[in-house]
């Protein structure tokens, strides 16, 4: 190979080498080429010699001469000429490595597609207005806001706005806001809306496809392939898309002159990213707003505590609902008692539903509409509780719960079937889930009541007991792998688990009934009553309006404030609540807090390097809570069992714990520690 010559001006490149190492996260300097020195410009991809093996890097700068004092090795070759890391989207990762004590290599591969030799040979020179035509959008649903109409008029004159928007009940979120991006775009602005599945992303474009053309709307997901992924980046990167809709990833999509950037039911755990350094999309667009100087529209049925600390600080308003809105779209919300409500099966085999509930279905039914049942659990769990006192039934030899025997599909093996008729055909006696004893003269341990009935927990328990009770009735299960969409503006029992609830074709439910309430508030969990009432309030906001019979029967204790604020529609109020709680009690969002996972031994080590200030806080160390795995194996019997740490600090800058993570994190990776270590900074779920 013949020797290469320095570029004639500007000859050396600083590059950030993608490897994904804490101490390794800085720029390192290499030669250019005069023949790639055209090519080699800031933000373009290159593969570099790193320890003598080939690596991907970006190209930070280009500098007339370097601070080191050794030889430089030339760049390798320049991988692409497209400039997929131009400088805001640099400033954006920058940002969100100091907040989340990560490396920009981390946040890089979230936020830029792999390259897709293929889809560079796209066309990006037709304008966005030659791609479809665009209609004049309708923008009346605004003013059913207080300051909606305002609201509007500040974004489209290119003046900030920020807003926490609650949807009406009854109203789909979707309309208002695919009018006003359209709009937007129409004007030559970019619109970034982020949601949190693709069934969100799939209506919210078929929404905007009836104020502008089908290939005028830019869909990014993880569905797509790798040539689809990385072509839509391009089309931002180049200006040719000006709305980018989809999942959590889409958030750093490099659309032209951002206008306007929206994200929906922001306590989803599904806009956290499931890779280190765990950044939520939520932060990704609010600190895109501040740097690009775009609008904001935080949305949702409900709201957060994150959201409404930014309504308090001032750097949000408030857009509610008018009263006259709520008076016309609210359905009526009934709170009956945690027993109040209850499928059950006494001992005989009847199957029963109560007082106000069984009215409000059958009222609906006999209108033609259908009803929506809310089930917290899938799948079917039937155990036993006292039918007179509700106290659940335990077992007298071990405590364990009582069930009733579970008879096997049609399509279970022909011994799991033989034997579930034989368990079957025994009269239904109780028997213990634990230890499998059998018992039955079972009295009630709290009033002496021979009387039980199954509690039905779980969607298929509890759309084969309400089937006896509407026999006549369609039933229609959406949840865990089998999530139904639409459903038909006709009679039907629809029993949905939380975010599976299918929307009604060209209509509303004419009644909804949320069960099992308590094993939602009951949750170990810091978000427990705030994601409770998240899902009240989009099963509330499917039910048609009061004035035209629409009911919510509630399964909930009517004294709870949670339960009052979901019957007055007052949301705001519950966030406001929530976190003020959480302020008394120094969690997040209300205080910076990390969460450190690890082998004991290797929380010890991080903690030992970690420079706190003299107010941080260490709670801890505790066991890992179940279901947080650690990212990789280890000897425990050497270094000991998983653990969890808490730092939290008082409030402040939220990059001052971020920066002081990332450098014990980067003094761990010099000394090659490689025991499992995980850090989420504000974390969504931490217990």
């Amino acid at each position: 190979m013949p020797p290469r010559t320095p570029a004639a001006t500007t000859p050396v490149a600083r590059v950030l080498p993608l490897l994904r190492i804490a101490h390794l996260d800085r720029g390192f300097d290499y030669l250019v080429s005069q023949e790639d020195s055209e090519a080699a410009v800031p933000g373009v991809r290159v593969r570099i010699r790193f320890n003598g093996q080939l690596q991907d890097a970006i190209v930070l700068q280009r500098l007339d001469r370097s601070d080191f004092s050794g030889d430089l090795r030339f760049i390798e070759r320049v991988v692409s000429p497209f400039v997929v890391y131009p400088p805001a989207l640099s400033q954006l990762v920058e940002s969100l490595s100091a907040r989340y004590a990560g490396t920009r290599a981390d946040i890089i591969r979230a936020a830029i597609p792999p390259r897709h030799a293929k889809a560079e040979e796209a066309d990006f020179g037709t304008a966005w207005e030659d791609l479809g035509t665009a209609t004049e959008p309708d923008l009346s649903g605004w003013q059913d806001y207080q300051h909606g109409a305002s609201f509007v008029d500040a974004v489209l004159s290119g003046t900030v706005a920020r807003a926490a928007w609650q949807v009406a009940a009854g109203k789909q979120w979707m309309e208002a806001l695919a009018a006003l991006a359209a709009k937007v775009a129409i004007d030559g602005g970019g619109v970034v809306i982020v949601v949190p599945d693709q069934r969100d992303v799939d209506r919210l474009e078929a929404q905007l496809r009836t104020v502008v053309g089908a290939k005028q709307i830019t869909t990014l997901t993880n569905s797509l392939g790798p040539q689809a992924r990385y072509r839509r980046y391009l089309m931002a990167l180049q200006g040719q898309a000006r709305i980018v809709i989809g999942t959590r990833s889409a958030a750093y999509a490099p659309v032209q002159n951002l206008r306007l950037v929206a994200i929906y039911d922001d306590g989803d755990s599904s806009l956290v990213d499931n890779t280190k350094p765990y950044v939520h999309a939520r932060e990704v667009l609010t600190t895109r707003a501040a740097q690009e100087g775009a609008s904001v529209l935080i949305v949702g049925h409900s709201r957060t505590a994150e959201t409404q600390l930014l309504v308090e600080s001032g750097w949000a308003h408030n857009l509610l609902p008018t009263v006259e809105t709520l008076q016309r779209t609210c359905p009526g919300i009934t709170a009956v008692g945690e027993y109040g409500v209850s499928v059950a099966r006494e001992r005989g085999g009847t199957t029963s539903l109560q007082g106000p509930a069984y009215h409000a279905l059958s009222a609906a039914l006999g209108r033609g509409e259908p009803v929506l049942v809310s089930v917290p659990r899938a799948g079917y769990m039937p155990l036993l509780a006292c039918g007179k006192c509700r106290t659940p039934a335990r077992c007298r030899a071990c405590n364990g719960p009582l069930g009733l025997p579970v008879e096997a599909p049609d399509d279970a093996p022909v011994t799991a079937r033989a034997a579930s008729a034989a368990s079957a055909a025994s009269a239904q006696v109780p028997a213990c889930r634990w230890c499998g004893q059998l018992a039955p003269a079972h009295r009630c341990s709290a009033c002496g009541s021979p009387r039980i009935r199954a509690l039905v927990l779980g969607v298929q328990a509890t759309a084969e007991e309400l089937g006896r009770a509407f026999a006549r009735t369609a039933v229609v299960v959406s949840g865990g792998n089998r999530v139904v969409d639409t459903v038909a503006a006709e009679p039907a029992l629809v029993i949905a688990t939380p975010g599976a609830e299918p929307q009604v074709s060209a209509g509303l439910y004419g009644a909804a009934l949320i069960m099992d309430t308590g094993a939602v508030l009951g949750r170990q969990d810091l978000r427990a009553t705030e994601e409770a009432l998240a899902s009240w309030a989009r099963v509330a906001t499917l039910v048609a309006p009061r004035s035209e019979g629409g009911e919510v029967i509630i399964a909930a204790e009517p004294g709870l404030p949670v339960v009052q604020e979901l019957c007055n529609w007052n949301f705001a109020g519950a966030a406001a609540r929530e976190l003020a709680s959480r302020r008394e009690l120094r969690f997040p969002p209300a205080v910076p807090v990390a969460a450190i996972d690890g082998a004991a031994a290797a929380v010890d080590s991080f903690l030992s390097r970690f420079e706190l200030a003299d107010s941080a806080e260490v709670l801890g160390p505790v066991p890992l809570p179940p279901g947080n795995p650690l990212p990789g194996d280890y000897d425990v019997q050497q270094f000991g069992p998983p653990q969890r740490v808490i730092v939290r600090t008082p409030p402040g800058p939220r990059a001052a714990l971020g920066l002081a993570l990332r450098t014990a994190q980067a003094q761990r990776s010099i000394n090659k520690e490689d025991l499992p270590l995980r850090i989420q900074v504000d974390p969504l779920h931490f217990g």
